[in-house]
């Protein structure tokens, strides 16, 4: 008897990960990473990889609370965008404005972030990450989704 030998490979996987905008008053917080290897010395928002079997939604909650120190439900988060973006890999990443949360913000990271403040939309710092600068951007023009690094 004879059996078809079917090549068994293996499906391609993309990381995905949640970018917070914490927005107010015409000013939104960012974070200066540091020590991470990735990135470090420059501006981005709070974010993080979803963890897999994880809502977008809940773990950006998650990451809010892991990055700075606040609570925040995950129907107070919108999502308003997606960057479909190749760097050291192909990612997709999602964008989603906080609407509310709970607690005072402050550095729950001081060993990956070494600033953390509120800067004007109109007046960010020139060492922004990129992809986030270009999906804050994206944000701020009505584009919902864009491509990035291709």
């Amino acid at each position: 008897m004879t059996f078809l030998s079917i090549p068994t490979t293996e499906r391609f996987k993309m990381f995905s990960a949640i970018h917070l905008f914490f927005i107010r008053e015409g000013q939104i917080l960012l974070l200066r990473r540091f020590n991470t290897g990735y990135e470090d010395g420059n501006y981005s928002v709070p974010a993080g990889h979803l963890e897999g079997n994880e809502e977008v939604r809940e773990a950006g909650a998650r990451e809010a609370l892991e990055e700075t120190g606040v609570s925040v439900a995950p129907s107070d988060i919108e999502i308003v965008g997606i960057l479909h973006r190749r760097s050291d890999q192909e990612r997709v990443d999602w964008f989603g404005i906080v609407h509310d949360w709970q607690g005072d913000i402050y550095n729950a990271e001081p060993n990956k972030c070494d600033d953390l403040r509120w800067f004007a939309l109109d007046a960010l710092p020139q060492n922004m990450v990129p992809y986030v600068h270009h999906a804050l951007q994206n944000y701020q023009n009505g584009i919902p989704f864009d491509s990035f690094g291709w």
